[in-house]
């Protein structure tokens, strides 16, 4: 028999760390196989492409019978983190003026009425003005209604009189509770509708901007001095951090794989601890730059980890079943040109290269698109020692 050199091993051998003695059992056969000397009785010919081994070095491999499996996809994919706009409220200036005052800042957290900025508004004292005079009308409207109501009862007026004193009375009440409302909606404070109730003078107020809903201060838009206009320019964003989305891109490709309720894992990349969520929509358009499909998954924001526009990574664990050929990861392989490919078993018990496509990796298995069929037989033990083999 000829002398081999070990120089025709490949590098994956080497690194695999292939024995000694199986490495010599891979020679002995392969030498065998092309010279024809001392074969083994169970040995097939070997052809141009094909490899046979002999029944020893057949212990050497094991192999896996493809079938149809069922799984479910995991989709990883990048998220950008947005407020839970059904907990956030832009914060509109309710009176125009300027702003005198700052209160808050980005990041202070906040309750529910509590000021945020104070302005110097017409509009505001306007509002306390119409309110006093409505509260006198009103007053003095009811306590002439109560007067002829008395009177009538002593032939002092007429039925007739008595009956429009009581409806002017509860026109100056509606009146005055339209006022109040409108105090209430400029957020006066309670302690300067009291004064006026009581026809104590109100000293020169200020407007005050106060939080619509509990929350974190989350933008600041106005400055000292900056000039408001009612109901138009946005001053400050308050919203509930503690639940907040991401906007997950989900390829087209992987668009069936995802739907509403699929649990979600959420990687920061700045804390070890992933964070759950749920995908709560599935927007029905395209995003015309990036082919991708937005899906909004809703996340618990514990310790405000989410930042607004932060990066994230996405991993949506579909929860439809999916059917396909898979095989293990080691059964693959890669040719030359980085293509994969298998050993897949030939009925006469040689071993041949078959290229293939692989699809979905879920975990350590590949499915295979396109290559293999149901039933067929392929290496995913000893792959390595096949391809030296057919190298020699």
């Amino acid at each position: 028999m000829k002398n081999r050199s070990f120089s025709g091993v490949p590098e994956a051998m080497r690194r695999g760390g292939l024995s000694i003695a199986m490495l010599m059992v891979a020679l002995a056969g392969a030498g065998c196989s092309a010279s024809g000397d001392h074969a083994d009785a169970s040995a097939a010919p070997v052809s141009a492409s094909n490899v046979t081994m002999t029944a020893t070095q057949r212990q050497h491999i094991r192999l896996h019978t493809v079938a149809p499996s069922t799984f479910s996809k995991t989709v990883e994919t990048t998220g950008v983190v947005d407020f839970d706009n059904d907990r956030a409220t832009a914060v509109l200036a309710p009176f125009s003026g300027p702003v005198t005052r700052l209160l808050v800042s980005p990041g202070d957290k906040v309750e529910k009425g509590q000021a945020l900025a104070w302005v110097d508004s017409p509009d505001f004292a306007q509002a306390v003005s119409t309110y006093r005079k409505a509260f006198a009308t009103a007053r003095n409207a009811r306590r002439l209604a109560d007067m002829d109501k008395d009177l009538v009862q002593h032939d002092g007026v007429a039925p007739r009189e008595e009956q429009q004193a009581q409806t002017d009375a509860a026109n100056a009440e509606a009146d005055r509770d339209a006022a109040l409302q409108a105090l209430a909606s400029l957020g006066v404070d309670r302690q300067v509708v009291r004064d006026v109730q009581a026809g104590r003078p109100v000293p020169r107020i200020e407007g005050s901007i106060r939080a619509p809903v509990s929350g974190t201060v989350v933008e600041k838009l106005i400055t000292p001095g900056q000039l408001l206009q009612a109901g138009s320019t946005p001053c400050f964003t308050v919203a509930d951090l503690s639940r907040v989305w991401v906007m997950a891109q989900v390829s087209g490709s992987e668009l069936a794989s995802v739907g509403i309720g699929d649990p979600v894992d959420v990687v920061t990349g700045t804390s070890s601890k992933n964070l759950r969520g749920t995908v709560a929509n599935v927007s029905a358009q395209v995003n015309p730059d990036t082919r991708a499909v937005a899906a909004r998954v809703v996340v618990d924001n514990p310790d405000d980890l989410l930042k607004k526009h932060m990066y994230v990574s996405v991993r949506i664990h579909s929860r439809r079943q999916s059917t396909g050929l898979l095989v293990p990861v080691s059964a693959i392989l890669r040719d030359d040109e980085n293509l994969p490919f298998v050993y897949a078993a030939q009925r006469d018990g040689s071993f041949a290269r078959r290229h293939v496509t692989l699809g979905y990796r879920d975990g350590d298995r590949y499915e295979i698109a396109d290559g293999l069929a149901a039933g067929d037989q392929v290496v995913v033990d000893g792959g390595i020692f096949v391809q030296f083999m057919q190298s020699q």
